[in-house]
């Protein structure tokens, strides 16, 4: 088959060169990363795989079943869209404030959306609320996370942190705390006082970025 050509007869590729990516499809673009000169694979994939959530859900199986789509082309989309979560992070960079939960969902949400199991984070705060690390304390389940307060404090602990901030996902996308997640943090917060690290808060991010914080449902 014929390279599907672009603007003025260029292919993706080209125009990437050019210096004029913005004016690609999401198809386009993702032609570069697969490796054809067109983008019929790429539509393929964009139709069974939605974008953004469902397309950042898709494993190297997803891929390599596309004809024409090899190990190498799979890492380099799998690489790029672990990237396109960091870049949230990278904006912000270590003077980022958290302040509020809505703070907490602008800076890890990006990288969180789309998961299909729990990410227990810990944002590590300076005595003005400036992010000095973000650490991710497990991975989980669909539907659980298995966190012990001496692995997310001891990050916090060797950065001299003043106080915490943890947050989590929920893959089923109801942000609602279980009876789990308010018996876990209740045991931070005891383990935070020992140590003399306040939890600030608890943060949970469901579908959009819809977020329930246990501080402010007095939970905590």
């Amino acid at each position: 088959m014929a390279p599907r050509l672009m603007q003025n007869g260029a292919t993706p590729r080209e125009i990437v060169l050019s210096g004029r990516v913005e004016s690609l499809s999401d198809a386009a673009l993702l032609s570069v990363l697969i490796g054809e000169e067109g983008d019929d694979r790429a539509r393929v994939l964009l139709e069974r795989h939605p974008a953004p959530d469902a397309l950042w859900r898709v494993c190297a199986e997803d891929l390599v079943v596309l004809p024409g789509v090899g190990p190498a082309a799979a890492s380099r989309v799998l690489a790029c869209l672990e990237m396109s979560r960091r870049a949230a992070v990278w904006r912000t960079g270590s003077k980022k404030t958290v302040s509020t939960p809505e703070d907490v969902v602008a800076l890890c949400w990006p990288q969180m959306r789309g998961a299909d199991k729990e990410h227990f984070w810990a944002l590590a705060l300076n005595t003005k609320n400036h992010v000095m690390r973000v650490v991710e304390v497990s991975v989980g389940s669909l539907n659980a996370s298995i966190v012990h307060p001496r692995e997310l404090f001891k990050e916090a602990v060797r950065l001299s942190a003043a106080s915490v901030v943890v947050v989590h996902n929920h893959p089923s996308g109801d942000p609602t705390p279980s009876g789990a997640d308010i018996q876990l943090t209740r045991r931070l917060v005891k383990a935070g006082d020992v140590l003399g690290i306040e939890l600030l808060d608890h943060v949970i991010i469901g579908d959009g970025g819809e977020h329930s914080s246990l501080r402010e449902l007095n939970l905590m």
